[in-house]
């Protein structure tokens, strides 16, 4: 059996579309949907079913997946082993949130760069990280959502504390921590919300875990990127929840202060997340394992 027909399969297998599967391979359309039919013809069973948006595999292509796969990604591992002395000068392309991307995943890749390792970055939403991924624009994406289906594959990072956090102004207002634990969410309304997006998604997730209840107020600074959040925060604008790695600083120099310390703090899991079957590849395999090993102190 053609080995380029299986990993076309395989391929199909893991997009869930032709389409898709065609981008990854540098093929048409038409060569993938020609090069699964011949396999088709070749066993004498159908592979997928085909839908208005995508495919889907039957038993019997989820079946010859389970076999091949494994052996297919061993197959790309011993041909591309040849490549590994090269392979730190190869480009990576990483995309991830810009706060956490800048802050903590490109200081850490900083020996893979003095190697000859060549990183590009993108920066966006989850969803669209995560579809870039699948078309093949980025090599590794790191998200706060576990991606569904074959196509991707997800480990987790890091997990992220959140921290209510002010000005030293709005804290002494508020009356310290022990006041706040006694009098709950309402306690905090006259306070402005410093959010990063109109729906508060820190800030109800905080609110929903420690005063299990959602926030009554809207924001009223809202600004896309954490860092001018909490900018905002020192500068006296209001409250707001942030991840502690990114205000640790200013934590320490009283620039802003905690105001609650729960016993169980709200947390976020980060994911790396790859293309199955490119951990093959050198120069993403150990960018993969180094993020993995740097975030052990994370």
């Amino acid at each position: 059996m053609d080995l380029a027909l299986l990993r076309t399969f395989v391929t199909v297998h893991r997009a869930g579309s032709f389409t898709r599967a065609a981008a990854l391979l540098g093929l048409s359309q038409p060569a993938v949907t020609s090069q699964i039919r011949t396999l088709e013809r070749q066993l004498g069973r159908p592979l997928f079913l085909r839908k208005a948006r995508g495919v889907t595999p039957t038993s019997v292509g989820d079946e010859l997946a389970h076999k091949v796969a494994p052996h297919l990604d061993a197959l790309t591992e011993i041909t591309e082993a040849g490549l590994d002395q090269e392979s730190a000068t190869r480009t990576l392309h990483i995309a991830g949130p810009p706060e956490f991307t800048s802050q903590r995943a490109l200081p850490a890749l900083t020996p893979l760069m003095d190697q000859g390792l060549c990183v590009r970055t993108a920066f966006g939403p989850t969803d669209e990280l995560l579809s870039g991924l699948a078309d093949g624009h980025h090599d590794l994406a790191i998200t706060t959502t576990r991606p569904r289906g074959c196509l991707l594959a997800a480990t987790p990072l890091c997990d992220e504390e959140h921290v209510l956090v002010a000005s030293p102004r709005w804290a002494d207002r508020l009356g310290g921590p022990a006041a706040l634990q006694a009098r709950g969410a309402r306690a905090l309304d006259p306070v402005p919300l410093v959010e990063v997006h109109e729906s508060l998604p820190l800030v109800t997730r905080y609110w929903t875990a420690v005063f299990d209840a959602p926030p009554t107020a809207s924001a009223a600074v809202v600004a896309s990127d954490l860092r001018a959040v909490l900018a905002c925060v020192t500068a006296g604008a209001g409250l707001a929840v942030l991840p502690r790695y990114l205000c640790a600083e200013a934590l320490d120099s009283g620039e802003a202060i905690a105001l609650l310390d729960p016993p169980v703090p709200p947390l976020r899991t980060y994911f790396l997340v790859i293309r199955s079957g490119t951990l093959a590849l050198p120069h993403i395999a150990r960018t993969h394992e180094w993020l993995l090993r740097s975030a052990a102190d994370w």
